[in-house]
């Protein structure tokens, strides 16, 4: 299974666009995402629909930022830049670390790809055109999206709208960055914490 954003419709409506503009026809079987999590493991798939279900509840809709394009060498990406988005991206995967795949393992860098699979060269020129016209904008994310890969397409399983207190949510950011700095400060006179 796969875990992508959910997105606000101006934004996917912009992402999907420019990703039916300049990727590959017929390479382009799916619409504009942004991967969480290329393989979960499905057979705990009840175990991590609630898990999603769960996150999604206490998880306000994300706001986030486009700032730049990414080269993929045969295609180019969008970056994003949202903290919240990154947090509960590490939530997840530390609850899911012992059955993460290497690829999701490895370290998040939220991006939209736009282009893949294209000739170096056009590749290289797209990328171009576009970072020199490129200006940053605001995007929100409202979901998370899971789906059942099928040896090339994607079948969507669930949605799970972001349906948290966004007050009650920086209330918690603050929280834990107050108990996270009283542990390094505790830690520098040379003493742990009694309790973790």
């Amino acid at each position: 299974m796969i875990l992508t954003l959910g997105f606000d419709e101006p934004s996917f409506r912009h992402f999907d666009a420019m990703r039916r503009r300049h990727f590959p026809a017929k390479r382009n079987k799916l619409p504009a995402h942004l991967t969480l999590f290329h393989h979960l493991n499905g057979a705990q798939r009840y175990a991590i629909v609630d898990a999603l279900a769960a996150s999604a509840a206490r998880t306000a809709p994300i706001e986030g930022r486009v700032t730049g394009l990414r080269f993929l060498g045969y295609g180019c990406a969008y970056t994003i830049e949202a903290p919240a988005l990154v947090r509960l991206r590490a939530s997840l995967a530390t609850r899911w670390a012992d059955d993460l795949t290497a690829q999701d393992a490895q370290g998040f860098r939220p991006h939209v790809t736009i282009q893949n699979k294209a000739p170096a060269g056009a590749a290289k020129t797209l990328f171009r055109e576009l970072d020199d016209q490129f200006e940053p904008f605001e995007i929100r994310a409202e979901s998370l999206i899971l789906w059942r890969y099928l040896n090339g397409p994607w079948e969507l399983e669930q949605t799970f709208p972001l349906q948290g207190d966004p007050d009650q949510e920086t209330e918690s950011q603050y929280a834990s960055e107050a108990q996270r700095l009283n542990g390094d400060l505790v830690g520098d006179v040379g003493f742990e914490p009694t309790t973790r």
